[in-house]
């Protein structure tokens, strides 16, 4: 497949951006031009998953681009036609609930809101302690929404987090060649890791 330009966001599950950054780094040596676009809060908090400087760093190493980081500047992401698919990955519940309700208040629901009017592909990347709780009927919606793709997820702890899921990041690269196609990498739910 050509190279593809792909919008990269990242919303706040800060346990899982080490699996996000291995993901990214996967895209770039198959050839795939990334920019960062991140939430309000994965550009400004620190964590005891990294700091908010460390995050940042590496979304721009990795990318060799600038982050996307307002509304104001994900805004032109479609008018543009900046990218040939967008990855949220990780997409937190929040951001599930947002892009479910057509709700764009924050520089990755603009940056999808955008890229989604030139019905460009969009995948998602779960990663939720809800999934299987309030956030199910979000991700049901998006999962039946027209230019919207899963990252395969699982069950990540079923007896202390039996309402939680996360996707397979090591999945990513695979689905999201395919979702730039207008396929969803099969099966959705994986057993229970």
């Amino acid at each position: 497949m050509d190279k593809l330009r792909i919008g990269y966001a990242f919303t706040g599950s800060f346990c899982t951006f080490s699996n996000s950054f291995a993901a990214m780094r996967e895209l770039v040596s198959l050839g795939h031009e990334l920019t960062p676009i991140a939430s309000f809060n994965s550009y400004n908090l620190s964590t005891r998953f990294g700091t908010a400087e460390e995050n940042r760093r590496k979304m721009t190493e990795i990318s060799g681009k600038d982050i996307i980081c307002t509304i104001e500047k994900a805004e032109p992401i479609g008018p543009k036609k900046m990218f040939d698919l967008l990855i949220v990955a990780p997409c937190t519940s929040n951001t599930l609930a947002k892009l479910a309700n057509g709700i764009n208040d924050t520089p990755v629901t603009m940056a999808v809101k955008s890229h989604l009017r030139n019905a460009g592909p969009v995948l998602i990347a779960i990663s939720t302690n809800d999934a299987l709780a309030a956030a199910a009927k979000n991700i049901g919606a998006l999962q039946n929404s027209r230019g919207y793709y899963f990252v395969p997820y699982r069950q990540d702890d079923t007896v202390k987090k039996p309402m939680s899921a996360v996707a397979d990041f090591t999945l990513l690269p695979e689905a999201a060649l395919l979702a730039a196609r207008g396929a969803q990498l099969q099966p959705i739910i994986r057993p229970a890791g």
